[in-house]
């Protein structure tokens, strides 16, 4: 008589995250979310391999009918090739359909509205990144909005306690 062995089974989600910008979700209102190409030079992309990318204080400029990614600052390494001039800031151009373009430009022309880069990630060999549609919070807005989390928290580890 042979015995079975349970095994289990790993989840195969892999994090393809590389920077996510957690500030965009405090400073803002997100309410519509898109997927861009970024244009990248070939020292950026070694950069974003070690993650060595600060997303924190970018956001997307539209003009002329494109997208552009400013504040993003990306660290050369110590092993970049001696004949490329790295500048950790350049902007770098995004990659988005037309009509993806079109909604963008006419939902930014409203006031208060404005366009963020919230997370940079891989997809397969590419890297692309989130840009959110977002509104600015007003200062009591974030106080209400952490202590809102604050308080599911709270609540989640009352039940925990509960339970035992």
């Amino acid at each position: 008589m042979a015995k079975s062995k349970t095994t289990r089974v790993k989840s195969k989600t892999v994090d393809t995250t590389i920077v996510a910008n957690k500030r965009a979700r405090h400073d803002y209102y997100i309410t519509d979310t898109y997927e861009a190409g970024v244009a990248l030079q070939g020292w950026e992309v070694k950069s974003l391999r070690m993650k060595s990318v600060q997303l924190a204080d970018s956001y997307v400029l539209l003009k002329d009918g494109e997208a552009f990614l400013l504040g993003c600052h990306v660290t050369p390494l110590n092993t970049a090739n001696t004949h490329v001039i790295a500048d950790p800031d350049r902007t770098k151009k995004l990659l988005l359909k037309a009509k993806e373009l079109a909604k963008l430009i006419a939902a930014v022309q409203q006031k208060g509205h404005t366009c963020v880069a919230t997370k940079l990630y891989w997809k397969g060999h590419l890297i692309k990144v989130q840009i959110a549609l977002a509104k600015g919070k007003q200062d009591h807005d974030k106080r209400a909005a952490q202590k809102d989390q604050e308080w599911a928290v709270d609540k989640q580890r009352i039940v925990r306690h509960a339970n035992r």
